[in-house]
């Protein structure tokens, strides 16, 4: 009796004892399991950069993250949202609930070999010119330090890894967000791989995507083009409606469009035409503008030419909601981390893909930097900004590429496939699990977060803009 009482006691007071182990303890903790995960780290995201599957293909990559997270003890569930490729895995139970973002879908297109110099891998094949081999797999490395805290318990609640595809072209986060994936969620961690290594304090742009097809009636070309109702004329002036815009618009919009069918042969008046277009703002609200007159231009263009017009939206997206509580958190964990520091054998490396690109030979930069004032959008778009705005999102980047080098270009696959990339991997993956040490031990910084969430959420409604139906790219 005194023996069962003894041990009972024993298990008693090393719960005590893990439950008041310090953060910085836990942290050390965590950095330790994720040196202990970098090999297995490495080798998966190196499969997904060989793999290098675009939008709503990425099965090899998602099974890849898949499996580890089921051999790490995850409770996985795949086919989100009715996306073959979209998959939560989740461990430990009650609350805080805090998620995490992965994505690892490539860039059409870039393929390109583990050398500074430009050379394909495989012609014509994709690359991963955005480092979304790096994103899922650090992310997931993170949810699995966390989930190793859970397990000992010193800490509670539930962490959630979120495989998230096709976010280059469709933005599959905006069907998740709709099916309510992230509405059980505390607190959202994103990062994602850059050029510089800072908490996230920007904004994003919003956008609309969509697709108009012009449909006329063809003819010869040079016997009786007056029988002939050109589709192209009607897209050509379409463009050219949209291009005189551009004098018009705010400064911080951007149109962009991609001819996907002008016709088949030149002796022939085209009867069909289909271009691809996005508009970007800075708010949804400068967007509907913006898509409001490219509507009225191609409904123009279709009067002018006796065409008819039809118009498909693919997607659009909200910008990011700003964290600046969140990003103070995680800056100070970023702190604590310190630089990423390179061998020469790296600095050497980039340099050649700056020289080879037109750019200054300026290196890398893996310098801390300080938290930034939050600036209006000058960079892209993203489908974190659907999520953040149902959920307080923390955000951050970390540095794989060399200094300034073209982004979406085979400048980065050149470097999301080696050391330079891994390196910003695995600072990334201590970063937001230090980060969610931090809120899981502390509600009140968990409360806190969300009072700026709330704080700066539009008093708009969010509406999810992509029609009814699972995404697709046609």
């Amino acid at each position: 009796m005194m023996k069962k009482f003894i041990l009972g006691f024993t298990a008693f007071m090393t719960f005590i004892s893990l439950q008041g182990q310090s953060k910085k303890s836990i942290k050390n903790d965590i950095q330790a399991t994720i040196e202990g995960q970098k090999e297995n780290l490495i080798n998966i995201s190196d499969a997904i950069w060989e793999a290098a599957e675009t939008s709503l293909e990425e099965f090899t990559s998602s099974k890849l993250l898949m499996d580890y997270a089921r051999k790490n003890g995850f409770e996985v569930k795949d086919h989100i949202a009715d996306i073959p490729t979209a998959f939560t895995a989740s461990y430990g139970s009650g609350k805080p609930v805090i998620g995490i973002l992965g994505e690892f879908d490539a860039n059409a297109g870039i393929s390109q070999k583990r050398q500074p110099t430009k050379e394909a891998r495989i012609p014509g094949a994709a690359g991963h010119g955005c480092g979304h081999n790096l994103f899922g797999t650090a992310s997931l490395g993170a949810a699995i330090a966390i989930k190793e805290q859970i397990e000992k318990g010193t800490l509670k609640g539930t962490v959630i890894f979120y495989g998230t595809p096709a976010e280059e072209t469709i933005f599959a986060k905006v069907w998740m967000v709709r099916e309510g994936v992230f509405d059980n969620l505390d607190v959202c961690m994103d990062w994602h791989p850059g050029d510089t290594t800072e908490s996230g304090t920007q904004s994003s742009k919003a956008l609309v995507d969509f697709r108009i097809s012009f449909k006329g009636s063809s003819s010869h070309a040079s016997s009786d083009p007056w029988n002939g109702r050109s589709s192209v004329d009607a897209m050509e002036l379409y463009t050219t409606g949209l291009n005189y815009y551009r004098e018009h618009i705010v400064p911080t919009s951007r149109i962009h469009y991609h001819f996907e069918k002008a016709g088949d042969v030149v002796n022939v008046v085209p009867d069909f035409a289909k271009i691809w277009t996005r508009l970007r703002g800075n708010s949804v609200e400068n967007v509907n503008v913006l898509y409001d007159r490219a509507l009225d231009i191609a409904k123009a263009a279709a009067l002018m030419t006796g065409t008819t017009y039809e118009t498909k939206l693919v997607s659009g997206i909200y910008e990011i909601l700003v964290n600046r509580t969140g990003a103070e958190i995680m800056q100070k964990n970023m702190e604590l981390l310190g630089d990423i520091s390179y061998t020469s054998d790296e600095i050497s490396y980039a340099n050649t893909i700056l020289k080879e690109t037109g750019k200054p030979q300026i290196g890398i930069d893996g310098e801390l930097k300080p938290l930034m004032p939050t600036f209006p959008a000058t960079g892209g778009s993203t489908d974190v900004g659907d999520v953040s705005q149902v959920v307080p999102v923390i955000r951050m980047s970390a540095t794989v590429a060399a200094k300034n080098g073209p982004w979406h270009s085979w400048a980065v696959v050149a470097c999301t496939g080696m050391s330079i990339g891994h390196k910003g991997m695995i600072y990334a993956a201590k970063a937001l699990s230090m980060t969610m040490a931090d809120l899981f031990k502390e509600p009140k910084l968990v409360e806190a977060v969300k009072k700026d969430y709330i704080k700066n959420k539009s008093p708009l409604d969010y509406v999810p803009r992509i029609d009814p139906g699972p995404p697709t790219l046609e």
